[in-house]
């Protein structure tokens, strides 16, 4: 059974290299990633979310060195109440976020890509404000996290060279 499986993984590997695949992030030189690293100037931050989302994309395509390219993002968050206790208490929140993004060139402004990203995440309210505040904040950074790794996979689907 095992070497079935083997064989299947390898038949596999070598029909992808046979029709040209080439692996997105790849940080060898070539690789849409390298293209794209030290390029793009984020905007500053505005808020909490802001800045945990200019985090995330410069940890994924470096921060800018010499860029030619800016990239705004418009970041909208709500929240809705999704679990009751029995004695009516909210007992659990998801997060929602959009990000409407728009990469620009530098010098004219010309819009070379733009896209919009969705995503949620959920924390519980406990019987602590403290608690539940920093929760609160938690999820809203791990929403920003996954926004971001969005935008990364969809600016590395298109060719920038």
């Amino acid at each position: 059974m095992w070497l079935s499986d083997r064989r299947y993984f390898l038949l596999s590997l070598t029909a992808l290299a046979g029709c040209g695949f080439a692996p997105v992030y790849g940080t060898g030189p070539g690789g849409q990633a390298s293209t794209l690293r030290g390029r793009i100037d984020f905007a500053t931050p505005a808020d909490e979310e802001g800045f945990a989302l200019v985090k995330r994309l410069e940890d994924r395509l470096g921060q800018s060195r010499a860029a030619d390219l800016s990239l705004l993002a418009d970041i909208r968050i709500s929240e809705e109440a999704v679990g009751f206790l029995p004695d009516g208490e909210i007992s659990r929140f998801n997060v929602i976020g959009q990000v409407d993004w728009r990469l620009a060139r530098i010098g004219d402004g010309t819009g070379v890509a733009s896209g919009s990203e969705r995503s949620f995440t959920s924390y519980s309210a406990t019987s602590t404000t403290v608690a539940t505040t920093f929760a609160q904040r938690d999820a809203r950074r791990r929403l920003m996290v996954i926004l971001a790794d969005r935008i990364v996979t969809d600016l590395l689907a298109r060719d920038f060279s």
